[in-house]
C-alpha cells in the first residue's frame, strides 16, 4: 500500500518526453490501493499523473474504459501520455470540487447535484455495455465473502461460511435473471468519485476512479451513489434519486429487490474491505465508515427479497457485534 507521496524516480524522464520537461510535480492523494496521484503544474498547464505501479497495479483497464466513456460522450479524464512498463499515466486535470464538497458547503444543493448524476447513469444506461468481464455470481459471491474472511474474525466471530453462501445463492437470481439490461457498471460511483466541471457534456460532471469497472445490473452504481459509504445521503434523497430514476430510465418491476440485494451485496463487501484495510493494509480511518455501512446494510435486509440472507445475519452476528464493535481501534 501508499507508504509516501514522493513521486517516483522515473516520472520526470516520462514527463519530459510527453512534452511537460521541467514541471513541478505536487503530491495530490493516495488510495486503498497502491495508486497514487500528483498534480503536474508546467506554467498555465496542469495534468494529472497517475501512478500504479506494476506488478500491484495495472493502467490498462483504466486507459481502456476512459476511452470508452470518452467515446460515448461522457467526460473521463483524456489520456495525455503513458508509460504502462512503469505504470505512468498523465491525464486531463479535473480540478478539485469533487460533489463531496460541493454537498458539504452547500447541501441545500443535494437534489439538484444529485439528479445530475442520477441523469448521467441513465444515459450510460441507454447504451451497450463496454466490452469487459462479467458481474456475475463468482464476482458477487467472492465480494459478499470478504465480511466473513475479513470481519467476522475481527470481532472474534467463528461463523457458518458455508451457509453464508447458500444464502447468498438464493437471492443472487433476482439480479441474475432482471428483465434489467446489463450496462456498463462503474463499481465505486460516489461523492467523492465524481468531479464538479465546467461546461454542460456529460451533465457537468467528470467521472474518476472506473478501473474496475465490469458489465452488470444498472441498479448496482445508484446504490453506490446512494448508499454512499464514505457520506450520510439522507433517506429522503435516496427516495427521490430513486424515484427520478424510474421516471426517465423506466426500469423493469424487478427493479426495487435487484436494488435491495445489490445494496446489502455491496455493504457486506465493504465492511469486509475496509476491515481488511485495517488488519492487513494498516489502515485504520476506514473502521469508522462501519456503523454507517452496518446501518445502510441492515436496511437493505428488511427488504423481502432478501429474507433467506436476514436469516443468516440473525443467526450468526448478534447485534452488539456490529456497527461500533470495532470502534475501540478507530484512531483519535
Amino acid at each position: 500500500m501508499v507508504t509516501d507521496m514522493i513521486p517516483p524516480a522515473t516520472a520526470p524522464a516520462f514527463l519530459a518526453d510527453a512534452g511537460w520537461n521541467g514541471a513541478a510535480i505536487v503530491p495530490l492523494a493516495g488510495d486503498a490501493s497502491f495508486r497514487r496521484y500528483f498534480r503536474v503544474l508546467d506554467g498555465g498547464r496542469r495534468a494529472v499523473l497517475m501512478d500504479a505501479p506494476p506488478p500491484h497495479e495495472d493502467p490498462r483497464p483504466f486507459i481502456a474504459i476512459a476511452e470508452h466513456l470518452l467515446a460515448d460522450g461522457f467526460a473521463a479524464p483524456r489520456i495525455l501520455a503513458r508509460d504502462l512498463e512503469h505504470g505512468l499515466v498523465l491525464i486531463e486535470d479535473f480540478g478539485d470540487l469533487r460533489v463531496k464538497e460541493q454537498l458539504d458547503a452547500e447541501p441545500d444543493t443535494e437534489l439538484a447535484v444529485y439528479g445530475r448524476a442520477i441523469e448521467l447513469l441513465t444515459d450510460l444506461h441507454r447504451l451497450p455495455a463496454a466490452n469487459l468481464p462479467p458481474y456475475d455470481r463468482a464476482v458477487y459471491q467472492r465480494e459478499a465473502g470478504l465480511l466473513t474472511e475479513w470481519y467476522c474474525p475481527a470481532i472474534g466471530l467463528d461463523v457458518d461460511t458455508d451457509a453464508y453462501v447458500r444464502a447468498w445463492d438464493a437471492v443472487l437470481p433476482i439480479v441474475e435473471q432482471s428483465a434489467s439490461p446489463t450496462v456498463t457498471v462503474l463499481r465505486d460511483y460516489h461523492a467523492e468519485n465524481i468531479m464538479l466541471i465546467d461546461g454542460t457534456a456529460s451533465h457537468g460532471l467528470g467521472l474518476l476512479d472506473f478501473q474496475d469497472a465490469l458489465a452488470g445490473h444498472p441498479a448496482y452504481d445508484l446504490v453506490s451513489l446512494l448508499q454512499d459509504a464514505r457520506r450520510d445521503v439522507p433517506v429522503h434523497v435516496e427516495a427521490a434519486m430513486l424515484a427520478h430514476y424510474e421516471a426517465i430510465a423506466n426500469p423493469p418491476a424487478d427493479f426495487d429487490a435487484a436494488y435491495a440485494v445489490l445494496g446489502a451485496q455491496r455493504n457486506a463487501k465493504i465492511i469486509g474491505i475496509f476491515t481488511r484495510l485495517w488488519k492487513r493494509d494498516g489502515k485504520p480511518r476506514y473502521l469508522s465508515f462501519l456503523p454507517r455501512m452496518w446501518g445502510l446494510l441492515e436496511r437493505d435486509l428488511k427488504h423481502p427479497a432478501l429474507a433467506p440472507v436476514a436469516d443468516w445475519f440473525a443467526a450468526n452476528i448478534p447485534a452488539d457485534k456490529r456497527h461500533d464493535a470495532l470502534e475501540e481501534h478507530i484512531p483519535a
